[in-house]
């Protein structure tokens, strides 16, 4: 292994565990070993990235926003004309019933994926796919390493943005990720872990994989939410910080405020909130959690509590 492979610092680093090298999976209504886990090659998430998904985490038993999560789903597949095959309560027992095989009870991350399914022929027309959707659970034993705690992820803003509404919106949490790819590709070529990405205006948005926040002189800002991801974690931050006192804005701000930020961290279901060691090579505040930052994170985990108890 290389010394910049080493080095790489990922938003969603866990801890090995060598029990995830022989989890059980959800295929279609069917549980299968990782090794005999397996879609078409005719399928059209593979084919062509035209499915959804959603990243959970499984805290004592439960689903940690099941709600909010099934929410995102329900509605990125109807805008899409994405037929599940599977209410809500059909998703919570497919959940379920792969924890169960899976022996997972807390500190578990799963990505629940769903395709419009194989289709006939190796085209991109959605009526192609005609023996309903494919519905693949992976859950793997995951908790974020210490080291992310203490040493803050370095950002690199980069030429690939996040596109306009009408081209493909970045609220959909599609498996069409090639934009985010290519943006995280040119921010390990500037020698960053990960990529701050701009909205078509210019203005700071999200990066590659997580919604971004920076902190102000006691002020909490993120972007308008025009152009980013509808993270989950994010609006349970907006809405921990309007409830209590701490002073936040979904506004457009550029790399100019970004680089004067005292603190700066992101926020997903994987990993809470992450602070941000650097942008383009200029330390944020500490380049560790701030104060702001460390009052946040522990507003969410109690309010994650709250909502598995």
């Amino acid at each position: 292994m290389s010394t910049s492979e080493q080095d790489t610092v990922t938003t969603h680093d866990a801890d090995e565990d060598i029990r995830n090298q022989d989890i059980k999976i959800y295929v279609n209504g069917e549980i299968v070993h990782r090794d005999e886990a397996k879609v078409s090659v005719y399928d059209s998430g593979f084919m062509l990235g035209d499915g959804m998904w959603e990243g959970m985490r499984l805290y004592d038993g439960k689903w940690a926003f099941f709600d909010e999560h099934m929410d995102r789903l329900f509605d990125s597949c109807k805008a899409v004309s994405l037929d599940i095959g599977l209410t809500r309560e059909g998703i919570a027992q497919a959940l379920q019933q792969t924890a169960d095989a899976n022996n997972m009870t807390t500190d578990v991350h799963c990505r629940l994926m769903v395709t419009r399914g194989r289709k006939a022929k190796p085209f991109q027309h959605p009526g192609l796919s005609r023996s309903g959707p494919t519905i693949v659970i992976i859950m793997e034993h995951s908790k974020p390493v210490n080291r992310l705690a203490g040493r803050g992820i370095r950002l690199a803003s980069v030429p690939q943005v996040r596109g306009l509404p009408h081209s493909q919106d970045a609220k959909f949490n599609s498996h069409s990720k090639l934009n985010c790819v290519i943006a995280c590709l040119q921010a390990e070529a500037a020698g960053a872990d990960e990529a701050l990405m701009l909205d078509p205006n210019g203005f700071v948005n999200t990066t590659n994989a997580c919604n971004f926040f920076i902190v102000r002189k006691g002020q909490v800002w993120t972007s308008s939410g025009d152009y980013c991801m509808a993270g989950v974690t994010r609006q349970k931050v907006i809405d921990l910080c309007r409830e209590n006192d701490i002073p936040v804005f979904e506004k457009n701000y550029s790399l100019y405020e970004a680089y004067g930020a005292d603190e700066a961290f992101l926020t997903g279901t994987f990993g809470a909130q992450t602070p941000v060691e650097s942008i383009d090579g200029k330390q944020i505040g500490s380049g560790t959690a701030g104060p702001v930052t460390h009052q946040i994170r522990a507003l969410y985990a109690t309010l994650v509590k709250a909502n598995v108890a």
